[in-house]
Order: structure tokens, then sequence, then C-alpha cells
């Protein structure tokens, strides 16, 4: 049975950063490339950022670029999200996800992409 679990969300000040990680099991890691997506109250999920199975390939949505970073250890089954220089529009609920692709070059923010999600850890963004 794949669970995938995120953890590291909290209430942070405007400007402040946190770190999010993401632990999946019940698959083989390094075959999935992973997502970071968010969900505000009354918008449609999104996908923030993403990365290739073997780490060396990554993408973001323009509103956090250079802002976050995406990294994952595949010795360990775990996804990260730094989150630096958090703004309160950054405030929603953010899930962790995978899709199977090995060996591709490139990785997808497309939440229908994904097979297998966690519940979600809340960020919540103060001014």
């Amino acid at each position: 049975q794949v669970q995938v679990v995120e953890s590291g969300g909290g209430l942070v000040q405007a400007g402040g950063s946190l770190r999010l990680s993401c632990t999946a099991s019940g698959l083989t890691f390094d075959d999935y490339a992973m997502g970071w997506f968010r969900q505000a109250p009354g918008k449609e999920r999104e996908g923030v950022s993403c990365i290739t199975w073997n780490g060396r390939r990554f993408d973001y949505v323009e509103s956090v670029q250079g802002r976050f970073t995406i990294s994952r250890d595949n010795a360990k089954n775990t996804l990260y999200l730094q989150m630096n220089s958090l703004k309160p529009e950054d405030t929603a609920i953010y899930y962790c996800a995978a899709h199977r692709s090995t060996w591709s070059f490139s990785c997808s923010r497309s939440r229908g992409e994904y097979t297998y999600w966690g519940q979600g850890t809340q960020v919540t963004v103060s001014s």
C-alpha cells in the first residue's frame, strides 16, 4: 500500500522560511517524479514545483522562482521543499504527489499526471 505523508507546515511571518518534507512508502521512490502542489481557499490546486526521478531536472511556477527550492533524497524516500522569503499569498495547504516516470528527462506540474497524493500540510504566512 502506497503512503505519502507531508510534514513541516506551520505558521510563519512574511519573509520567513519553512522546509516541507514528504516521505513516500510502498513504492520504488526513484521510479517516480515528485511534485509539490498547493491549494488556497477558494482556488484551484496549482503545481508549485516538480522534480525528476533522479533529481536532475526541476520546474517551478513563476510565482515561487528564486524563493523555493525542491530537492529529493532517494536513499531516504524523501522529497523536500525549502521555502524562503515567504509571502502571505503563499498561504495554502501544500500537497506532495508521485508520478511514475522512470528515465524521463523532465517533470510535470500538471496535477492530472500524478497518481499518489498525501493528505497535505497547512502553511500560513502572516503579514
